[in-house]
C-alpha cells in the first residue's frame, strides 16, 4: 500500500499522488530546499524521495526485483557488452569492482546538496520536480518506477542492482532523473588516481555512451568526473 504523504501533515509543497506509476510528484518545479523538505516522508512513508523532470517516460510494467540480479556479475556482463561493440580496439578483460572508499560525509547531507544544485541546473534536468517513490532504499527508485531512460542498453532493474552497490561503497544517493539521464550524489568519492580508474570502468560498463562519447580516454574520463567528485551524472542516447 502506498501511503498518501500529503495526509501525514508533513511539511510537503503542493502535490499530487500518482497510481501509474505510483509516486507522489510536486506540483511545482523543485527548489534548492526540497530535497531536505521531502527527506522526513522517507520514515514517516517509506517512499524515497527523487527530483523528476516530468513522467511521461516511466513504464511501471517493466518492475521487477533487483534482488534476481548481482552487481558484479551485471557490470561484467555490461562491460563484455561494450567490449564487443567497440570496434576500433583490443578487447580488455573486466577488471572487477572497485574497493569501497573509507570515510567521506553523511550520504543525506551530500544528496541534499547535489540536489540543491540541481533544481538551480538549466541544462541537463531543467524544471525538476520533487517526488516520493515507494522503493526500499533509493537505489531501487528506476525499477519501482520502470524507468526506461537506459533501456537499449539496460533495464532499470539491473541499474538499480549496481546503484545498491554504489550506495554500499561510495554512499550514492539517486537524486535527479530524467527521460534519458540520471545523477547520483556521491558521499564518499575516489581520493586516489588508481581508485578513480577503477570506479571509472565500471562507470563505462554503466553507461558507455556518456565516458566514449565525451572523452578521449577513460583515463581522462577518471580524472574529470569521478576523482573527488561528489556528482555522477550519466546519459544514454
Amino acid at each position: 500500500m502506498v501511503i498518501n504523504p500529503n495526509a501525514l501533515g508533513l511539511d510537503l509543497p503542493p502535490g499530487t499522488l500518482r497510481v501509474q506509476p505510483s509516486l507522489w510528484y510536486a506540483d511545482e518545479p523543485a527548489t534548492p530546499g526540497t530535497w531536505a523538505r521531502l527527506l522526513p516522508a522517507r520514515d514517516a512513508t517509506g517512499m524515497q524521495p527523487v527530483l523528476l523532470t516530468e513522467t511521461q517516460f516511466l513504464h511501471p510494467s517493466q518492475v521487477a526485483d533487483p534482488d534476481d540480479h548481482d552487481p558484479a556479475t551485471t557490470l561484467a556482463d555490461l562491460w563484455q557488452l561494450v567490449q564487443e561493440e567497440d570496434d576500433d580496439a583490443s578487447p580488455e578483460p573486466w577488471p572487477g569492482l572497485a574497493p569501497p572508499m573509507p570515510g567521506g560525509t553523511d550520504p543525506e547531507d551530500a544528496a541534499a546538496r547535489t540536489a540543491a544544485e540541481l533544481a538551480g541546473d538549466e541544462d541537463w534536468l531543467k524544471g525538476t520536480r520533487g517526488a516520493l517513490v515507494p522503493a526500499r532504499r533509493s537505489a531501487d527508485i528506476l525499477a519501482a518506477l520502470g524507468w526506461g531512460g537506459a533501456a537499449a542498453h539496460a533495464d532499470a532493474v539491473r541499474l538499480s542492482a549496481v546503484l545498491r552497490s554504489w550506495e554500499d561503497r561510495f554512499g550514492i544517493r539517486l537524486v535527479g532523473l530524467g527521460p534519458d539521464l540520471l545523477t547520483v550524489s556521491v558521499a564518499a568519492p575516489p581520493r586516489t588516481t588508481a581508485d578513480a580508474l577503477a570506479v571509472a570502468a565500471e562507470h563505462l560498463a554503466f553507461c558507455p555512451d556518456g565516458v566514449r562519447d565525451d572523452y578521449a580516454s577513460l583515463h581522462a574520463y577518471a580524472a574529470e568526473e569521478v576523482l573527488d567528485r561528489q556528482d555522477w551524472t550519466f546519459w544514454w542516447d
